[in-house]
Parts: structure tokens; C-alpha cells; sequence
């Protein structure tokens, strides 16, 4: 029996994206269930300021962070882009693949240094405007990627 996944019916700027948040998410899934704080503690301190994990605090997530499974990452991930579950951020990108924003996550990982940081993406936005490059959302804050990269 041949099984048809919906993700072969995708054009390839679809599968990119898609491919790239999950390549993502193992990253983040892997860090986040790592012994070293160093790579944990950044992902664990997400998960809870999207509201991934609630009523647990960051002591807590550190101690039973195998509990995290890549739901939760994938989640997140989607809850930074502004959806209300990864179901939901799925759907609009294989919907309209043009319209949506490189996500942070993937941005950020191409990106190098140095990027210049903003409390707000109206101050990110103004600051590309008069100097170039790409703003990009981080939350409550923004970063700008310089544009020659």
C-alpha cells in the first residue's frame, strides 16, 4: 500500500520552509533536553516566556526537561510567528508561502554578526529605513540584519 503524504503535493518554496522550521525544531529539541545549561536554559526560558509550559518554572522545566517532546518546540516556534498552534502556522504556509515572514529561528541562523538589537520592531523598523537592512521580530523585540549580507 502506497501512502501519500500531504507534504509531496507542496511546491518546493513550501518544503523549504517547512524543512527548515523542523530542522529547527530537532535543533531547539535537542538543546532544550541537553545536560549543559549553556544550551538548555535558552530554549527552556522560551518555551515558557511563549507560554508553551505554564504554571512551571525554570528550575522546575531544568529538572523534567525530558518531558519536552518536539510538539512542544514546534509550538513554540509557532506561537513566536504569531499563531496560535504549530497547526495553524503549517496551514498558512502551505497556503500562501510568499506571504509569510522568515521566522526568526531561521533568519537569525544564517545571519552572522554583527546584528543590532531594538526593544521594539517600530525602533528596528526605523533604524532600516535610514540604514538598511532587514528587520526581523524577536518577540517583544527586534533584531536588523545588516543588508549586506
Amino acid at each position: 500500500m502506497h501512502i501519500t503524504y500531504p507534504s509531496q503535493n507542496l511546491s518546493t518554496t513550501e518544503k523549504q520552509i517547512l524543512n527548515s522550521l523542523l530542522r529547527v525544531a530537532k535543533s531547539l529539541h535537542r538543546a532544550a533536553r541537553s545536560e549543559s545549561r549553556l544550551q538548555s536554559l535558552p530554549i527552556l526560558r522560551r518555551l515558557i516566556s511563549s507560554e508553551t509550559f505554564r504554571e512551571i518554572s525554570l528550575p522546575e522545566l531544568h529538572r523534567q526537561r525530558g518531558i519536552i517532546q518536539r510538539k512542544h518546540i514546534l509550538q513554540m516556534l509557532a506561537l513566536e510567528a504569531g499563531y496560535g498552534s504549530w497547526a495553524a502556522y503549517k496551514k498558512e504556509i502551505n497556503d500562501k508561502p510568499a506571504e509569510q515572514p522568515l521566522h526568526y529561528s531561521l533568519a537569525l541562523r544564517y545571519a552572522g554578526y554583527p546584528n543590532i538589537w531594538f526593544r521594539s520592531f517600530a525602533e528596528a523598523e526605523h533604524y532600516a529605513t535610514e540604514h538598511g537592512g532587514q528587520p526581523i521580530a524577536v518577540g517583544q523585540q527586534a533584531v536588523v540584519i545588516p543588508a549586506d549580507r
